[in-house]
C-alpha cells in the first residue's frame, strides 16, 4: 500500500487532486485509517488513475470521465477513444502539443498494464558519486513542469564546465527534492559525474557535491524521458509486490544520450527500504 504522497508521486499528480477525486467518488483509496484519516492506495489503482488523467487531459469533464469508467471499457475500446481524440488535438494550436505528449505517456501506461516484465528491477547499493550540478525549481514533479527546467539547466551546465576547465568523468545524474516553500514545488539538480574538488566552480553557479551511497531499486528506461511513466509505474508495482517502500525521489542516471532522444538509455535509481523497517 502507498501513502497518498507516494501514490501521487508515482502517478505524477498532486495529493490535492487525489483528495478531490476521493471526495467526488472518482478514485477512492483502498483504505482510510479511521483514527487518522490517512489515505492508503494500492498499486492496482494506478490503472484507474491513468485512465482518469488521460481522459481529463483529452478534454473530458470529470462527470464524463466517470461515465466512461463506469462502463468498464477495456483497453482496446479505451485506446480507440484516445486515438480518435488524439487526432483532433493534433490539429489544434501549438499549445495543445504539450497536452498531447502527456496523453501519449498515459496511453502507453494503459497499454502496458500487466505486460511489462518486472524482473528488470534490481536492488543494489549505489556507490557514492561526485557531481557538478546546476539547480533550478519546478512547479511540480509532473513531466510537463520538470522538462522545461532540467533541459535548459543541462544546456547551460556543460559550456560552464568546459569554460572552467572541468571535464566530466562519468554519466549525467539528475536528482530531485521537495522545495523548502512546499506547495508541490520541486528542486531540480542537473548534474554530471566529475573528479573536481567539492565546492563552487568559480563564479559559474555550478557546485560540486558528494552524493553518498544508498540502497536503491533500479530499472533501466529506454527512450525519451517524456515517456518514462510506464517504467516508473513498473517500478512502483514491483516495490509494492516485493515488500519495499520508497524513501525518496529517483535519481536519473544517463547511460546513453545520443541526439535522438528516443534512443536514450536512463537508469532510474529509487532509494528504498524494506517495509519491515518502516
Amino acid at each position: 500500500m502507498f501513502t497518498i504522497g507516494d501514490f501521487a508521486r508515482y502517478g505524477r499528480v498532486s495529493a490535492r487532486m487525489l483528495r478531490h477525486y476521493d471526495a467526488i467518488g472518482l478514485l477512492r483509496p483502498d483504505r482510510t485509517d479511521p483514527a487518522t484519516g490517512y489515505r492508503h492506495y494500492g498499486a492496482a489503482q494506478l490503472a484507474r488513475l491513468n485512465r482518469i488523467i488521460a481522459l481529463k487531459d483529452l478534454g473530458f469533464t470529470l462527470q464524463q470521465v466517470r461515465a466512461v469508467l463506469d462502463e468498464q471499457l477495456g483497453p482496446e475500446e479505451l485506446r480507440g477513444m484516445l486515438r480518435l481524440r488524439r487526432a483532433e488535438l493534433a490539429e489544434a494550436v501549438t499549445a495543445a502539443s504539450e497536452r498531447l505528449a502527456r496523453v501519449e505517456a498515459r496511453l502507453r501506461s494503459i497499454e502496458s498494464e500487466g505486460r511489462m516484465p518486472a524482473d528488470d528491477v534490481v536492488i543494489k547499493t549505489v556507490p557514492g558519486v561526485r557531481v557538478a550540478e546546476l539547480t533550478g525549481t519546478a512547479a511540480s514533479y509532473q513531466p510537463q513542469d520538470i522538462g522545461p527546467v532540467i533541459g535548459p539547466l543541462y544546456e547551460e551546465l556543460f559550456p560552464l564546465l568546459e569554460g572552467a576547465g572541468v571535464r566530466p568523468t562519468g554519466p549525467g545524474v539528475a536528482r530531485y527534492e521537495d522545495a523548502p516553500e512546499g506547495g508541490g514545488a520541486m528542486v531540480v539538480h542537473a548534474g554530471v559525474t566529475v573528479s573536481a574538488p567539492v565546492g563552487p566552480v568559480g563564479g559559474t553557479g555550478v557546485r560540486v557535491v558528494e552524493l553518498p551511497p544508498f540502497e536503491a531499486a533500479t530499472i533501466v528506461h529506454r527512450g525519451a524521458m517524456d515517456d518514462v511513466m510506464p517504467t516508473v509505474q513498473t517500478l512502483a508495482r514491483w516495490l509494492d509486490a516485493n515488500g519495499y517502500r520508497s524513501v525518496g525521489y529517483s535519481r536519473e542516471v544517463s547511460l546513453e544520450c545520443p541526439p535522438d532522444r528516443n534512443l536514450w538509455v536512463t537508469e532510474l535509481q529509487e532509494p528504498v527500504e524494506p517495509v519491515s523497517k518502516a
